[in-house]
């Protein structure tokens, strides 16, 4: 007869699987479906998503919950059974505060929102998506309520992607990151030395782009042998088990860096699930703990490695017998400084390492202000490029290159941009920490290597899944609480170097 945990096991299961097929779905959508079948995939995906919340809500799963719990009570805080039956409660109780009438219209209203959002980013047209915009907010509005807060509104759908940090929390780091670079950024304006980035600004053929991006998302430790490649309008990483983790970024034929680096960036949140421990299979452990933690994988591979001297050194020849009248009489040098290159920018996933957060904090403010009611749906254009000009000195020409730009608000994903941010500061915390706890990692990154730095994340991070919290996580990997100073550490030390300070 099986065990109470056992019979849990088989309930999780299930809702699991269901999860990972409305996932598939969800990639097949953003990846290879054809646009006719837009209406019948909405449906697909509203029935799936009414299925896990009934059997996630359902008192019997509550009851199986509690009855493991109480078989296991004494198992030991860092097991598996520990970790999944606090995870379980807590997700639990949340998904208990959304009503099934609430969840059903939320996939509905994001399934047409996503289709018209496609639209008006390409055709320049937010007056279009406008009402979808409203509807969003108002059902960010609505989530909110239903999950209930204390001090900010806020906080309420922060929490669901960075669970237990507060508005306030990241008010004050966002403000400490300001101080310290905005003087950092001024300096090289007014002192630094001209850095050429024209060489990646050149025609390069879009199949050999490929054919170099899967070559150096392989380099870095992404796992083809469990993983793909596709082509989006928004770049992103998908799971359904540690051995199918899938990544996309999108194509420029005249400009290298998106496709390149978006590569990198969406193989670190691959990597991530690949990583996770095997025993945590079929369950909600075996995912990232976090956005943030999740977001610290992706831009470490992206700009630590990916934009690291070391990496070109050994990997620049390559690219050159890719590309032989582009780069054929450049250096790794050359290309090194030229990725590096700080300017302000109007596309998030384009900005550099300096000014990156800065779009960030913008987006933050924003979603505070809508979702307070401080700010009309109808006026985000105007309020958009006011920040834009306040935080990075310039304005968009269009809204698909501001407003527009971004597919989390075509979802209710309000509180997510924040884990950008925070996933700087997590990366660059637990890749100081790495490299002082294994000094080979430094010597291998000069060459162009990543083995031992994937050994350690895989060790300290990936393996954990969401057993721990993230600030749990953290403290654990780092015997240190979040903080700015090794990101700021990690800035400065680049980028007075790239620029000659």
């Amino acid at each position: 007869m099986p065990t109470k945990y056992e019979t849990l096991l088989e309930k999780v299961y299930e809702i699991n699987d269901l999860g990972k097929a409305q996932a598939i779905l969800s990639w097949d959508r953003e990846v290879d479906m054809p646009a006719a079948g837009a209406a019948a995939r909405i449906q697909q995906m509203t029935t799936l998503s009414r299925l896990i919340h009934e059997l996630s809500t359902s008192d019997e799963f509550g009851e199986m919950i509690e009855n493991a719990a109480a078989e296991l009570d004494g198992a030991d805080y860092d097991s598996n059974e520990s970790s999944l039956i606090r995870h379980l409660r807590r997700s639990y109780e949340d998904a208990r505060k959304l009503p099934s009438e609430f969840v059903v219209r939320a996939s509905e209203v994001t399934g047409k929102a996503h289709g018209h959002w496609v639209k008006a980013r390409a055709e320049n047209d937010f007056a279009s998506y406008e009402p979808w915009l409203a509807q969003i907010v108002e059902l960010s509005q609505e989530q909110a309520e239903y999950y209930g807060y204390e001090d900010e509104k806020y906080d309420a759908l922060l929490d669901k992607y960075e669970r237990d940090m507060k508005t306030a929390e990241v008010r004050a780091i966002f403000d400490a990151v300001k101080a310290e670079l905005v003087p950092l950024r001024e300096a090289i304006e007014e002192q630094g030395t001209a850095v050429d980035d024209s060489l990646v600004h050149q025609h390069f053929d879009i199949d050999k782009q490929k054919q170099f991006a899967r070559y150096a998302a392989a380099a870095i430790g992404y796992d083809f042998n469990r993983g793909h490649l596709g082509t989006v309008v928004h770049p992103f990483a998908t799971s359904f088990s540690r051995d199918d983790a899938r990544i996309t970024t999108r194509w420029n034929p005249d400009f290298l860096n998106p496709a390149l680096f978006g590569a990198l960036h969406e193989s670190g949140h691959a990597m991530y699930e690949q990583g996770t421990h095997p025993d945590l299979a079929r369950t909600p452990l075996a995912r990232g703990t976090s956005l943030g933690i999740h977001e610290s994988q992706s831009r470490m591979m992206e700009n630590m490695v990916g934009r690291s001297r070391g990496f070109w050194q050994t990997h620049f020849p390559v690219l050159q017998a890719f590309f032989p009248e582009q780069l054929g009489q450049r250096t790794a040098e050359d290309f090194y400084r030229a990725i590096n290159k700080t300017k302000p920018s109007l596309i998030r996933v384009e900005a550099d390492e300096l000014t990156y957060n800065f779009h960030i904090i913008l987006r933050f403010e924003l979603e505070q202000a809508m979702l307070n009611g401080d700010l009309a749906p109808k006026d985000l254009p105007t309020a958009w490029n006011d920040k834009m000009l306040a935080l990075l000195g310039i304005t968009p020409p269009t809204d698909s290159e501001g407003c527009l730009q971004d597919v989390h608000w075509s979802k209710i994903y309000f509180g997510y941009f924040p884990t950008y941010a925070l996933g700087n500061l997590y990366a660059a915390q637990l890749f100081e920490t790495a490299v002082s706890q294994n000094p080979a990692i430094a010597d291998e990154l000069a060459q162009g290597q990543t083995t031992a730095l994937a050994s350690w994340m895989r060790e300290h991070v990936h393996q954990h899944g969401r057993k721990f919290t993230p600030r749990e996580l953290i403290q654990r990997a780092t015997g240190q609480p979040l903080s700015h100073a090794a990101f700021i550490r990690y800035t400065k030390a680049k980028f007075s170097d790239i620029y000659e300070l």
